[in-house]
C-alpha cells in the first residue's frame, strides 16, 4: 500500500510540475490551489464572476461586479482560469443573501446572491453589449419614457411601441428598453425535471451538481409553484416507501431515472411522469394509489421509458398509468393541451407579457398573412391568428404540429394552418407557391435561426419581422444577416422569463427598408 501511494504521490507531483511549466510557458500568473485577491469586473454569460488578479482573469461563480475577493485558484488555462470564493473582502451593495441558499448556485439559480433589480439591469446591459458588440448595431440604453417604464408587472409590457423610436431609425440605433421583469419573481416555474439517484443506498433526487452527473438531493425549488414543489417530495417519499431504486449514469442500473412535474398554473390541475430506465415498475399499483392519494389535484400519470445512456431526459415511448393524456392551461384568453412531452413555457405570467409585444410589433390590423416559423405547439400562432387574416405555423417536430392543431380546434381558431418540417424548406416552398407574408415571426432554438431560414425570409421581404430570442449572441448573430438583407431593427424588449438565472428573453421589431 506503501508503495502504491508512494507511486501516486511522486505522479501527482511530476504532473503538477508538468502542468505548472505549461502554465509558465503560457505566461499564467498563478497555479492550481493558489489562494488569490481578485477584482471583480464583470459577470460571465454562465454567472460567474469575472476577476482579475495580477493582470489574470479568473472566473469565480458566486462573485458579484466591484467586489474583492479571495478565492482558490482550482483550474487554469493560457488565458484565464477558474476559482472558488473563499471569502468577501468588499462586497457588492447589489449583493443579497439567498433565502435559499444549500447549493442552488449548481442548480441553474445562478443569481439568487444578487439584488432582483441589480439582474434586470445586468440582463438588459447583457442585450446591448450583444447587439453592440456581435452585431455591429448602435444600442441606445436610455430612451424616451423610460421612467415612466416599469421594471415590473404586466402593465409595463405596452411601455414603447413599435416604430416610434425617436430618431434611432434615421440614426441607425436600435432602441433597448428597461427588462420587463415580475412584481413577485419567485415561484413561477410550472415545471421541473428533476435526476434520481442514490446516496449510501437512499433513493435521492434534485438537481446534478455543477459539470457533472452527481446528483444532489433537494425538497426546496424556490423558482416552482408550491404545487409542483410539494409533488416532487410527496413522490420522492412514496418511492422511498415502496423501495424503488435510483439511476446510476455510471452502470446504466436502476430504475427510477426522472421526475417531472407538471402543473396548470390556471387550472390547477398536476401531471405527474416517471421516467424509467425499463417497462416494468415494481409496485406499479401500490405508486399510482399513494400518488392519487397523498397529492392533490393530480390528474395523469404518465410513464416515460428511456433506456439510453444518454443525458436526454425523455425516451421515445409514453404511456398513460391513470388519468388524462393531457392536463390544460391558459395563456391570456387562449387554452392549452399540454402532454407529457410537449413543449410550454414554464413561467406563464411572463409568456403572457412576452406575447402581448409580440402581437404589438406585428402590427396588425386584421389583414395580415403571418408566417410564425418555429411555431411549436402554436402558442404564438394562437395569439396572432386572433389579429390576423390567417397565420402559417411551420415546425420540425410533427408531435408538436399535432398538439397545434389540437389546440387551434380547442380554442375555435379557424384561420391558422400548421405544417411539419424544417422551417427554411417549408417557407421557400410557400415562397414558390406564391405565399407572401406580410409578416414574419421567428421564435427558434438556442442556437438561432439556420441561415437558410433567414435567406428564406430576405427572398420573402415581408413588411415586418420579429424575432424571439432565448439567446442574445445568437440572435445579434442572425440581426446582423437580416440589417443586410433589407430589414432595419427598430427596438429590442428583453423580458426577465427566468429570475434569478442568466437567462433573458428578447423580443425585436425589424422593418422592411423600402417598405
Amino acid at each position: 500500500m506503501s508503495v502504491t501511494m508512494g507511486r501516486t504521490d511522486r505522479l501527482n507531483r511530476s504532473r503538477k510540475t508538468a502542468s505548472a511549466a505549461e502554465r509558465k510557458n503560457a505566461g499564467a500568473p498563478v497555479d492550481i490551489d493558489d489562494v488569490v485577491t481578485a477584482e471583480i469586473v464583470g459577470i460571465s454569460r454562465d454567472g460567474a464572476g469575472v476577476g482579475r488578479a495580477g493582470g489574470f482573469t479568473l472566473f469565480v461563480p458566486g462573485a458579484l461586479p466591484g467586489e474583492t475577493v479571495r478565492a482558490r485558484v482550482k483550474s487554469v488555462k493560457a488565458r484565464y482560469g477558474y476559482a472558488n470564493l473563499l471569502e468577501l473582502l468588499k462586497p457588492s451593495p447589489d449583493r443579497v443573501t439567498p433565502p435559499f441558499s444549500r447549493g442552488f448556485d449548481n442548480s441553474g439559480c445562478e443569481l439568487l446572491h444578487m439584488d432582483y433589480a441589480a439582474q434586470l439591469r445586468w440582463k438588459r446591459q447583457t442585450v446591448i453589449d450583444c447587439l453592440e458588440r456581435i452585431g455591429k448595431f448602435k444600442a441606445r440604453s436610455e430612451i424616451a419614457g423610460a421612467k415612466r417604464a416599469r421594471d415590473a408587472g404586466d402593465s409595463a409590457a405596452e411601455a414603447g411601441g413599435f416604430g416610434d423610436s425617436s430618431g434611432a431609425e434615421a440614426e441607425g440605433v436600435v432602441r433597448v428598453h428597461p427588462v420587463l421583469g415580475m412584481a413577485d419573481p419567485w415561484h413561477y416555474r410550472n415545471n421541473v425535471q428533476v435526476p434520481f439517484g442514490e446516496e449510501g443506498g437512499r433513493l435521492i433526487g434534485g438537481f446534478f451538481a455543477r459539470g457533472g452527473h452527481r446528483v444532489v438531493d433537494a425538497d426546496v425549488f424556490p423558482l416552482c409553484h408550491p404545487h409542483v414543489e410539494m409533488a416532487v417530495r410527496k413522490v420522492k417519499q412514496i418511492a422511498r416507501e415502496l423501495g424503488l431504486s435510483g439511476y446510476h449514469a455510471a452502470t446504466g442500473k436502476g430504475l427510477l431515472r426522472h421526475l417531472v412535474v407538471r402543473y396548470g398554473f390556471h387550472t390547477d390541475e398536476l401531471m405527474v411522469v416517471l421516467v424509467t430506465n425499463g417497462r416494468q415498475i415494481a409496485r406499479a399499483d401500490e405508486l399510482i394509489g399513494l400518488i392519487r392519494r397523498e397529492i392533490p389535484g393530480v390528474k395523469s400519470i404518465c410513464q416515460n421509458i428511456n433506456t439510453a445512456r444518454t443525458s436526454v431526459v425523455f425516451g421515445e415511448a409514453t404511456q398513460v398509468l391513470w388519468g388524462e393524456e393531457a392536463i390544460y392551461d391558459t395563456i391570456g384568453d387562449i387554452r392549452f393541451a399540454i402532454s407529457a412531452r410537449s413543449f410550454f413555457q414554464v413561467n406563464p405570467r411572463q409568456t403572457a407579457t412576452l406575447y402581448r409585444k409580440v402581437v404589438k410589433y406585428a402590427g396588425l390590423t386584421g389583414n395580415e398573412t403571418v408566417i410564425d416559423a418555429y411555431c411549436g405547439i402554436g402558442s404564438i400562432s394562437l395569439f396572432l391568428a386572433r389579429r390576423a387574416a390567417q397565420v402559417h405555423g411551420v415546425e420540425m417536430v410533427a408531435e408538436a404540429v399535432a398538439d397545434a392543431r389540437r389546440n387551434a380546434l380547442l380554442n375555435g381558431i379557424t384561420n391558422a394552418r400548421f405544417s411539419a418540417g424544417k422551417a427554411e424548406n417549408v417557407i421557400r416552398r410557400w415562397l414558390e407557391e406564391g405565399l407572401a407574408a406580410d409578416v414574419v415571426v421567428v421564435d427558434p432554438p438556442r442556437k438561432g435561426c439556420d441561415p437558410a431560414l433567414l435567406e428564406a425570409i430576405i427572398a420573402m421581404k415581408p413588411e415586418r419581422v420579429v424575432y424571439v430570442s432565448c439567446d442574445p449572441a445568437t440572435l445579434a448573430r442572425d440581426l446582423r444577416i437580416l440589417a443586410a438583407g433589407g430589414f432595419r431593427v427598430v427596438e429590442a424588449q428583453p423580458v426577465d422569463m427566468f429570475p434569478h438565472t442568466v437567462h433573458v428573453e428578447c423580443v425585436i421589431g425589424m422593418q422592411r427598408i423600402d417598405s
